[in-house]
């Protein structure tokens, strides 16, 4: 990692095209998609329904999360909605009706496609930051619950209804991931009644790191997102892995995880950056390797 990321002489151009990706120019069809500064926004576009999910786009957010992985012109990640409100979840037209006529294979077909999405917001390197302003229900609920950081206002109101439509709570990783984030008790509650959870509530609950202004949510969080960008984007891309794979591991494993990859990252050029930096005097300007 002593060389720039993309020295020709040093990494097969082949290699590169097939594992490095420019997305700012990625066109999406079911949401919309900007890119500024290595921040990209997504915003759920319906406002006239609060911004529901439709299978299209459910498969359209699994894919592009996929992708991410793979994007060197992206290092972090807010999504929002359009319209006051975040998303009302799964639209009862066009994806609860007709769920109701399938038979089980497929309907394990449509909750692994919405599982994936979730396993794809965890596993790639970019940090998610969702900015989450008026109805927040359903699968929109475990959109923000599956981001990194969460940044709402006092008239959010999420809730995992879920058990309201006769399922369970147990959706899209939501029993395992919410707990971890309010709390068994808390996240129980919030399962088992499919209430909603308001803004000053979540904030109290930690579900929302912060709680700004409606006109100001979105901004804040893409300042956060910047914020990261400007950061060591390699290292944050470990600590966000190593945050997700130590839920699964022993003490003991996870210290050893974390030795392996803290020696990684000092092998990178911002780790030296960071150094020379402290013994000038100097803020460091990291550069992502």
């Amino acid at each position: 990692m002593n060389d720039t990321p993309t020295d020709p002489d040093r990494v097969d151009p082949a290699l590169i095209a097939g594992n490095r990706l420019q997305l700012a120019d990625h066109r999406a069809t079911h949401f919309q998609w900007q890119v500024a500064g290595g921040v990209a926004t997504v915003t759920l576009n319906r406002p006239e329904r609060k911004n529901p999910l439709t299978f299209s786009a459910y498969a359209e957010l699994r894919d592009l999360f996929a992708t991410l992985k793979f994007a060197d012109d992206v290092q972090a990640v807010v999504v929002t909605g359009a319209g006051g409100n975040f998303c009302s979840g799964g639209d009862v037209h066009e994806i609860i009706g007709p769920l109701i006529r399938l038979s089980a294979p497929e309907l394990l077909m449509f909750t692994r496609m919405t599982g994936e999405l979730v396993k794809n917001m965890r596993s790639c390197p970019q940090p998610i930051v969702a900015a989450i302003d008026g109805v927040c229900a359903g699968a929109g609920a475990i959109v923000a619950m599956a981001s990194d950081l969460r940044f709402g206002t006092a008239r959010s109101k999420t809730a995992f209804l879920f058990n309201r439509v006769g399922l369970a709570g147990c959706d899209m990783g939501a029993c395992a991931m919410l707990p971890r984030i309010v709390g068994q008790g808390r996240a129980s509650e919030l399962l088992y009644t499919g209430r909603t959870l308001g803004g000053e509530e979540g904030e109290r609950w930690g579900f929302f790191n912060r709680l700004c202004t409606p006109e100001a949510v979105l901004a804040d969080a893409q300042a956060m997102a910047a914020e990261l960008v400007a950061g060591p984007t390699f290292a944050n891309g470990i600590t966000k892995t190593m945050l997700q794979q130590e839920w699964a591991m022993t003490i003991e494993q996870a210290i050893e995880a974390e030795a392996q990859a803290q020696a990684l990252c000092m092998l990178t050029q911002d780790f030296h950056r960071a150094y020379q930096a402290f013994v000038a005097k100097r803020r460091p300007v990291f550069q992502g390797n």
